[in-house]
């Protein structure tokens, strides 16, 4: 098998009933607006927009799917959202996802990454109608050692920081409740640990691409805090076909639910410096960036994924390299700046990635 076609997810996702927690998101966002491209009935449950601007205030997306917001804290909130959506298939995104956030409130991210698993483990639990589940969760859930080669599934879940180690916490509670209560396969359970995404509609902040084009934007000179860090970058579309993919699948076939690490090749693990001469070149206009670290709290200096499992199992690959990685960013970002139809320019590069043989 290959990636997957949008006639292909067409065909199998078109009218389920679809729920996506975290859908107000960056990653969420573009994943509703593929699964409403491609006719299924979307229902998301989250927090408002986590910043401001977001891509899903600024390309009109709750015009376009049901939208309930809410706090993944609240078991009961969102089992009231199962009950009404009923969902064939569950895409959990909802997260505390910033690492130096995680240090300043630990308790909230572990709240969020931990018992916001649980809730929606329970909520399929009660509600009976989810076949395919897939727990989004992270490249850092890994005990990091620093060494050159990816990491597989079968290493150590051991994350450092409050943030990476929710979400080894995260892993965890899946894989219990998969055992206790789901061994008949009656739903079939994955988690997907993605790399580091980069696209168009990413505002957050500690983040390098959205800071490149924050400075860009402003005409000023680009802040890099570790310019040596090496991180396993790919475009937002990347993990989200993976993740399309892994839900069909097992949903057609039990058998294919696991744990798979979702990243680039080799060859597109650059450093973060590397990462913004890229940045630089695509955008161009003679805009630089500094190195100036700010002694900030402990992240991993090196990080890259063993994907030969996810590839092996559903012939899934990377269809962009980072350097295309960063021009669809750039792209995206001057539609925005240029106030353009953003919405539009997602559907544009949604459909050019998925005619990527």
């Amino acid at each position: 098998m290959q990636n997957l076609s949008i006639e292909e997810l067409k065909e199998f996702y078109q009218g389920r009933s679809v729920l996506v927690t975290g859908h107000t998101g960056f990653k969420g966002s573009w994943l509703c607006r593929i699964l409403t491209l491609v006719g299924a009935q979307v229902t998301g449950y989250a927090l408002k927009p986590p910043t401001d601007p977001s891509l899903f205030a600024a390309a009109g997306l709750e015009e376009t799917m049901n939208s309930a917001e809410g706090d993944i804290r609240s078991m009961e909130d969102l089992l009231a959202v199962f009950k009404l959506a009923q969902p064939e298939i569950v895409f959990h995104l909802a997260a505390q996802p910033i690492v130096r956030d995680s240090y300043k409130d630990p308790l909230y991210t572990y709240e969020t990454n931990v018992m916001g698993t649980v809730h929606v483990l329970e909520c399929i639990r009660r509600t009976g109608t989810v076949k395919s589940f897939l727990n989004v969760t992270t490249d850092k859930v890994y005990e990091n050692r620093e060494w050159e080669y990816g990491y597989r599934e079968c290493d150590p879940l051991d994350g450092y920081d409050p943030y990476s180690n929710s979400k080894s916490c995260s892993e965890l509670v899946t894989h219990s409740y998969r055992k206790s209560f789901f061994s008949d396969a009656s739903c079939a359970i994955s988690t997907a640990r993605a790399g580091n995404v980069i696209g168009g509609g990413d505002f957050a902040n500690d983040r390098i691409i959205p800071d490149c084009i924050r400075a860009a934007a402003r005409k000023e000179e680009i802040v890099v805090r570790n310019p040596y860090s090496t991180r396993p970058y790919q475009h937002v579309l990347e993990p989200l076909g993976a993740y399309l993919t892994i839900a069909m699948r097992q949903y057609q076939d039990p058998s294919f639910a696991g744990y798979y690490n979702v990243g680039p090749d080799d060859c597109d693990c650059v450093t973060t410096g590397e990462l913004t001469d890229l940045f630089c070149q695509a955008w161009g206009d003679g805009i630089r960036w500094v190195n100036r670290s700010d002694q900030g709290p402990h992240e991993a200096s090196f990080l890259k994924l063993d994907c030969s499992r996810i590839k092996k199992t559903f012939g899934w690959r990377p269809r962009y390299h980072v350097k295309e990685a960063v021009e669809k960013t750039v792209e995206w970002s001057r539609a925005y700046l240029e106030g353009q139809d953003v919405r539009e320019e997602m559907d544009r590069q949604i459909l050019e990635f998925f005619s990527r043989a």
